[in-house]
């Protein structure tokens, strides 16, 4: 009975106070919490799955964050910044139309709201120093904030000091490891990465001792020492990239962990989830699709969603709608973004359920909002995800989102994504050696 009313607590914070969730056969049915003074009771204790390859997973605005800075962002900024995330990963697509999806003349996103939702804590060097960085599936190259900075944003822990570290070196010119970079090189090998919202970081590309684990210590880890980082980063010391190509941690770890990882993304900012290398600790639950590769996008997680359904009934959008351009899974992005045809399928079905509830205005790509003020109860169809031999019955975050349909749709010709909100509660297995994507339910709360 404790840990049901934890969960309620934690559903109403993330929600600002929404419904919280008790499940039916093919809708989800909401009791409205009135008391708003309350203080909601926070679980930040490691989420079950951990053990000594398991790192502890947790949103960086949430109470359970190793930041200062705990304040949860708006939806208008959530969207914004979800925006940026998608035109980074499309960057080579949408050349020509970014700047018409964010105008720069908009209201920017605050500084301290920048980069990815959720953060893990490693060491570097010898001794080892904590830096807290950003997991993102959707890079390869990890990289962390490195003294002498010529530009580097502020960040909560001290910024890494590569002379204090007897084990650290950079790569040379004429290293293998540096060719694969295609960058500049003059003393030492030399990085730099824009992202989608006009964020860089550059500097040397080095190799150190990364500490995921007092037993698990990696060493000559490949990464970049950044010197000139500006942008919207903020708090958090770098990012480490688990993608597909050379460089990520996931293919530098191959020997070790055998090139499989996952995670699982907690339901909400007050609960923690956990960033795991190697073998899920419930194979016998894993459900597997197959991992599809693009030659455009190697480093990208692609996979067959064949279908939608909403109520228990299965929408008529055609397999096809999803398979021409693909559809990648991806931590960072929030919002699931679907092709026209198959999000307006979506989107006519839930209206069709909720029909009986007044709407509320909509929020830039979120255009399914609904007003639950002055509701006791509130009852969603259930919304589950078809991929080729697996059904994701979603967990209520992955269907609403301050009140508004946690989806939208796309024209042109990219690809699809998969955000972290419909990820949400599931173990989420990458395993590249057999080419496959898994998925445990009810792995973290």
């Amino acid at each position: 009975m404790a840990s049901a009313a934890i969960l309620i607590c934690s559903f109403v914070l993330f929600l600002s106070h929404r419904p919280s969730l008790a499940i039916g056969e093919d809708a989800q049915s909401y009791h409205v919490v009135q008391n708003h003074n309350s203080s909601p009771e926070v679980v930040c204790s490691s989420s079950k799955g951990s053990n000594a390859t398991a790192l502890r997973l947790v949103h960086r605005h949430g109470p359970c964050s190793p930041f200062h800075n705990k304040k949860l962002l708006s939806l208008e900024e959530t969207l914004l910044k979800d925006q940026l995330r998608v035109n980074y990963l499309r960057r080579s697509a949408l050349k020509s139309s970014t700047k018409s999806q964010v105008d720069d003349s908009e209201a920017s996103i605050p500084a301290e709201y920048g980069g990815g939702e959720y953060v893990i804590t490693v060491g570097y060097g010898t001794p080892s120093r904590e830096q807290t960085v950003t997991m993102d599936t959707g890079s390869d190259l990890s990289w962390i904030q490195c003294k002498p900075c010529s530009a580097c944003y502020s960040q909560q822990q001290p910024i890494f000091d590569p002379s204090q570290s007897s084990s650290y070196a950079t790569i040379p010119c004429n290293s293998p490891d540096c060719s694969q970079l295609r960058s500049s090189c003059s003393s030492s090998c030399a990085y730099g990465i824009t992202y989608g919202d006009g964020s860089i970081t550059s500097g040397v590309y080095s190799h150190d001792r990364l500490m995921l684990s007092p037993n698990d210590v990696i060493e000559d880890f490949l990464f970049g020492c950044g010197t000139d980082n500006e942008g919207l980063f903020q708090d958090t010391a770098g990012l480490v990239g688990l993608g597909r190509g050379k460089r990520s941690l996931v293919s530098q770890t191959s020997q070790v962990y055998h090139s499989v990882f996952s995670y699982c993304l907690p339901s909400t900012p007050s609960s923690t989830g956990f960033l795991k290398l190697g073998e899920p600790g419930d194979a016998s639950n894993t459900v597997y699709t197959r991992m599809q590769t693009s030659s455009n996008h190697p480093s990208f997680y692609f996979v067959d969603l064949t279908g939608i359904s909403v109520g228990g009934q299965q929408l008529a959008i055609s397999p096809s709608v999803f398979s021409s351009r693909g559809m990648i899974v991806d931590s960072g992005t929030t919002i699931t973004r679907l092709p026209a045809s198959a999000y307006g399928a979506l989107r006519s079905a839930f209206r069709s359920y909720m029909s009986q509830y007044p709407t509320a205005p909509p929020t830039r790509v979120l255009d399914t909002c609904y007003d639950f003020s002055g509701y006791e109860t509130v009852t969603v169809p259930k919304v589950a995800l078809h991929l080729d031999g697996v059904t994701l019955d979603l967990d209520i975050s992955g269907i609403l989102r301050h009140g508004c349909l946690a989806f939208a749709g796309y024209d042109g010709g990219s690809f699809g994504i998969i955000g972290n909100a419909q990820q949400q509660t599931f173990e989420v297995v990458y395993d590249l050696g057999n080419e496959r994507i898994g998925f445990v339910p009810q792995a973290c709360s």
